[in-house]
């Protein structure tokens, strides 16, 4: 049985009508295969000159655990940044926005920018991926949802998206570093499935295998947004 935490709040725009999210952050354990509840609250509204309005929405998430492809298993799982577990909550956030019914590696590189401090993020933004810039590639690459048609609360993630999430669990174990395991090792997943969504949309913004490579000289350089670190 998967376990669930009562977990802290950050605030993360995701639209430009001041709706916020409520992403939640858990305690410092290793978090494959357990349940992150994002709870739902009361929507607040106050008058202002701009009537605006502050809503919290709600979504369940679970970090997945990892299969390794040789089909060995390790003691030692790998602990999840922060920000990495933010950026695949948010790909999924994102792909219900887009009325998308899973969750592909598109999504997650999605999440990945709607986070935005990752090294994994700058990096993409410095070279000229933006966060408009995909989702107008994921529009033309896989079109839009019907209007009438409603994603379901949690799409589950398309096998591509997966197995990414798998490459990127078990390069984190055979890098041999201590350390959690961050956004670039979720980018570089996506980089990895050759025949994703997800990679087609790096291609055609300039990402490339020379990219790549700076990407993963950077892999473990958000380990300073540890949970512990977060509290002091």
């Amino acid at each position: 049985m998967a376990s669930s935490y009562t977990l802290s709040f950050i605030p993360v725009t995701v639209s430009n009508s001041n709706p916020r999210i409520f992403v939640s952050i858990p305690p410092p354990s290793s978090l494959l295969g357990k349940k992150l509840v994002v709870t739902q609250t009361s929507r607040r509204c106050f008058v202002s000159k701009k009537h605006r309005c502050l809503t919290s929405a709600s979504t369940v998430f679970s970090v997945p655990t990892a299969q390794p492809e040789n089909g060995s298993s390790s003691d030692k799982i790998p602990k999840w940044s922060a920000r990495a577990i933010k950026s695949l909550a948010m790909g999924e956030l994102e792909a219900r926005k887009l009325k998308y019914p899973t969750t592909g590696t598109e999504a997650i590189l999605m999440g990945i920018l709607v986070e935005g401090t990752s090294t994994a993020a700058k990096f993409l933004r410095g070279n000229g991926i933006t966060l408009f810039k995909v989702r107008d590639e994921i529009i033309k690459l896989l079109g839009k949802s019907d209007m009438y048609f409603f994603s379901p609360e949690h799409p589950p993630l398309t096998e591509p998206a997966r197995k990414a999430v798998d490459w990127a669990i078990d390069e984190k174990k055979k890098s041999g570093v201590d350390g959690e395991l961050t956004t670039a090792y979720l980018l570089l997943g996506v980089w990895s499935q050759k025949d994703s969504a997800g990679r087609q949309i790096l291609e055609a913004l300039g990402f490339n295998e020379d990219k790549a490579k700076q990407v993963a000289e950077a892999m473990n350089e958000d380990v300073d947004l540890s949970f512990k670190k977060q509290g002091q």
